[in-house]
């Protein structure tokens, strides 16, 4: 990682987990994978990658999720930050983590998502623009599971054109890790003040930025990932990793 590289990480892991019955066993951030909570592999990750600290948003079961974590011994200094509105859109799990972060770069990741350490290396070397993002891609389309169900990226020269679920033309798969500067928050908080309800997605900041041209892509290459939303992709992590 190079000296101006983030050296903080936001894991959103205040969502609800209704497609893993959250609410059967345990939260779905500390659902085991070959022995190891989802989220604690992920803090394993961004450590191994030579991150020092990482700020958890917590929402659903948070007393669960922070003694789990807890437990786990992670050597990253971990900050909990509760968002009230887990309920609503994970943009405003992102928009919690402001305070903390304050003016600095910072990491982005769900605790939902498993990976090498080398995409955060890879995505660590990549150049971070001012005012903007950079998300962590996966170009290998015959290789996603559950397609389907994957956030869609159509990028141009670098940079995001589009990002959806139910694109129907994409070039690139969403793989949940992203490298941002603190403009993220300031779109994120823009795009809400324009609903009644407050609400705002994290793709609707990143939907913002890409407009200016801001929003910028990295292909992983041959590095794994996978995103563990449903019991199919759980069963297929347990396999990959």
């Amino acid at each position: 990682m190079s000296d101006s590289s983030p050296n903080i990480v936001v894991i959103i892991a205040a969502g609800m987990g209704s497609r893993l019955r959250s609410d059967e066993g345990p939260p779905k951030p500390l659902l085991p994978l070959n022995g190891r909570a989802l989220i604690l592999r992920v803090l394993d990750r961004f450590e191994e990658a030579g991150v020092q600290e990482a700020v958890v948003v917590v929402g659903h079961r948070a007393k669960e999720v922070m003694a789990g974590v807890e437990e786990g011994n992670p050597s990253l200094k971990v900050t909990f930050i509760t968002n009230p509105h887990y309920r609503m859109s994970n943009g405003l799990s992102v928009l919690a983590a402001r305070d903390v972060v304050g003016y600095r770069p910072f990491f982005l990741s769900m605790a939902d998502h498993v990976f090498d350490a080398s995409l955060i290396r890879g995505l660590a070397g990549a150049e971070l623009p001012p005012e903007g993002l950079v998300l962590a891609v996966d170009r290998k389309l015959d290789q996603i599971y559950d397609e389907d169900d994957a956030t869609k990226v159509l990028t141009r020269d670098g940079r995001i054109v589009e990002i959806h679920k139910e694109l129907a033309e994409f070039d690139a798969v969403d793989t949940g890790l992203f490298s941002c500067t603190p403009a993220l928050f300031d779109r994120i908080r823009e795009a809400a003040a324009t609903r009644e309800d407050g609400d705002c997605t994290l793709s609707d900041g990143v939907k913002a930025l890409a407009v200016k041209g801001l929003a910028l892509v990295h292909d992983i290459g041959d590095g794994r990932w996978q995103d563990v939303d449903t019991p199919g992709a759980l069963a297929h992590a347990t396999k990959s990793f």
